[in-house]
């Protein structure tokens, strides 16, 4: 909600801008806190605070009470909230800064809010085209989309995503949404093929959909690829300067686990936030009787926030991978191992 303006503390770890290999440490107070210190007191019996019995439709209220055995669904609500995701993009930016080290950038968009959906793909993809081959790659990306409200890169799409946003407030709903992330940079081979538990394509879908209300990930063009004939699918080779190419990207840079040097490229589809104004029908797990769910604070649409959580969810991901083919105990090491490796990357 922004009510929150987060702020990162850094309490140990860096030295002058650069990792010692001790633990960092890092602290993002919640200034709402003061809201529920007497609802959250460590101390006491608890027995002044009314305890929540009535589970949100769409929420892990009622499946979390129920499998803790809990007779105050706050326990449940507070530790699945989706607040914990600012300090995974707090940790996950640590891992970007090491990727971006080494030349890999990490961007993403918008392209549905609702029923509003991007209309000129082409236009977009031009967009794409143009700032990904950049020396910031992939970043351009994200510096432009965050110049929209709803971190589009389509003017059409924003306008209509934002008109779906204030109709959903006015009706009291919420509403969900499609992003895209993108990743340059990438060299061929990261990932595994041979293990199932180490394909990246595996590794980076998870990733993803432990982020809150995510309930579809897509690599490339997985899901249009699926009614297509395999010739109109697979990305055919070219050579380019010397260099192994493609001449299309529909396997958005991934096949059978590994990078294959195109541009990486993953969307997510988001529900709408279960939290509702004008709430569904629930039970009261209490008196067994049946109710209007209850309301938490909560916004409208989270979908931009959502891509921007998902750069960052990613970005432990591909470092480990990259770690794994490269790794080292310095930059220096590093640099050296992936530049001396790179080979026939696109």
């Amino acid at each position: 909600m922004r009510i929150e303006s987060d702020k990162v503390e850094i309490l140990s770890g860096l030295r002058f801008g650069k990792t010692l290999g001790s633990p960092i440490s890092l602290v993002i107070r919640n200034r709402d806190w003061a809201n529920w210190s007497t609802k959250m007191m460590p101390e006491g019996d608890g027995k002044d605070v009314e305890p929540v019995t009535i589970p949100r439709p769409g929420h892990v209220d009622y499946s979390g009470a129920n499998k803790f055995g809990f007779d105050d669904i706050r326990n449940v609500i507070e530790r699945a909230s989706a607040r914990e995701t600012a300090m995974r993009v707090a940790c996950g930016t640590i891992a970007r800064k090491f990727l971006e080290e080494n030349g890999i950038f990490i961007g993403s968009h918008v392209i549905r809010i609702g029923e509003a959906s991007l209309a000129h793909r082409e236009k977009v993809d031009r967009i794409i085209r143009k700032w990904t081959k950049a020396s910031c790659g992939a970043y351009k990306i994200t510096e432009i989309a965050d110049k929209s409200p709803v971190r589009t890169l389509d003017a059409v799409l924003e306008k209509k995503a934002i008109a779906q946003i204030r109709w959903a407030q006015k009706a009291g709903d919420t509403v969900g949404g499609i992003f895209e992330v993108i990743v340059t940079g990438l060299p061929v081979g990261l990932g595994n093929y041979v293990h199932w538990d180490r394909k990246l394509d595996g590794l980076l879908a998870q990733a993803v959909m432990s982020i809150h209300a995510v309930k579809g990930v897509e690599i490339g063009e997985g899901f249009a690829n699926a009614g297509k004939p395999g010739s109109s699918v697979h990305d055919p080779f070219g050579i380019s300067s010397g260099t192994i190419v493609r001449t299309r990207n529909n396997a958005g840079g991934l096949e059978g686990g590994l990078t294959n040097g195109e541009m990486l490229v993953v969307r997510a589809a988001m529900k709408p936030i279960s939290t509702l104004a004008h709430p569904l029908k629930s039970v009261d797990l209490k008196t067994m009787k049946s109710v209007k769910a209850r309301y938490e604070r909560s916004d409208v649409c989270a979908v931009p926030a959502c891509s921007v959580i998902a750069e960052a969810a990613i970005a432990p991901v591909l470092a480990n991978a990259f770690q794994e083919k490269y790794g080292g105990d310095s930059m220096k090491e590093i640099r050296s191992r992936f530049k001396g490796g790179r080979r026939g990357d696109g």
